[in-house]
This record gives C-alpha cells, sequence and structure tokens, in this order.
C-alpha cells in the first residue's frame, strides 16, 4: 500500500481485490509501524509456511482444521489464533468460502515472553 490509508478497513470489496486464481489469495488492507494486516482466503490448499514475526488470525468467514506445531484444532467463524514467529502452520480441510484476517506485528523473529 502507499500513500495515506484509511483506520477502518471493511471485508466488503476486499475480494474483488484478489488477485486472479490460481495465484494466493491474500492483500494487505492496512499498516502502521511494524503492524501489517490482511485478508487470506486460500483456495483448495494452504501453502504457507513459518513466517518471521509473530501472526494473528480472526477468521471470517468458514471452517476447517488448523495445524500448528504438530497440533490440530477445529476452527469456525469468530475464533483468533497465534502462531509465534517460525513456527509451521497451515489451514487444512477447510471450507471452500473459508477467509481470515491475519495481522502480524513486532520484531523479526518475534516477540520474547
Amino acid at each position: 500500500m502507499s500513500g495515506e490509508q484509511d483506520w477502518l478497513v471493511t471485508v466488503a470489496g476486499t475480494e474483488a481485490l484478489f488477485p486472479a486464481l490460481p495465484a494466493e489469495q491474500f492483500l494487505y488492507r492496512m499498516r502502521h509501524g511494524t503492524m501489517k494486516a490482511g485478508l487470506y482466503a486460500p483456495r483448495g490448499t494452504d501453502p504457507q509456511g513459518p513466517h518471521t514475526r509473530d501472526e494473528l488470525y480472526v477468521v471470517w468467514l468458514g471452517s476447517g482444521t488448523f495445524f500448528r506445531d504438530g497440533e490440530r484444532k477445529a476452527f469456525g467463524p469468530g475464533d483468533v489464533i497465534f502462531v509465534p514467529a517460525h513456527m509451521e502452520h497451515r489451514f487444512e480441510e477447510f471450507s471452500d468460502d473459508f477467509a481470515a484476517w491475519v495481522i502480524f506485528w513486532g520484531p523479526e523473529g518475534g516477540e520474547k515472553s
């Protein structure tokens, strides 16, 4: 994103901005300092791997299973999922309408607890 951005981003219209399939269905919608927020809506499989920063997912639509560091848990709309930097993770067996906000923040390597 370049230039001025709004402090309120809505989901409406975001999916229309995604690149054409088979490109990854991800789009940053907001940035400030170390924080970046975007909408993620993989189709078929989730190709992502570990990231260099901590992240939160806020599930908007759909359901499925989330894999994180060898453990799997069911998820659905409204759920919030935390993944520390460098941890293996992915969405599995998710519905065709699945979409989640993803928020990255903090230093490379993640925050220390």
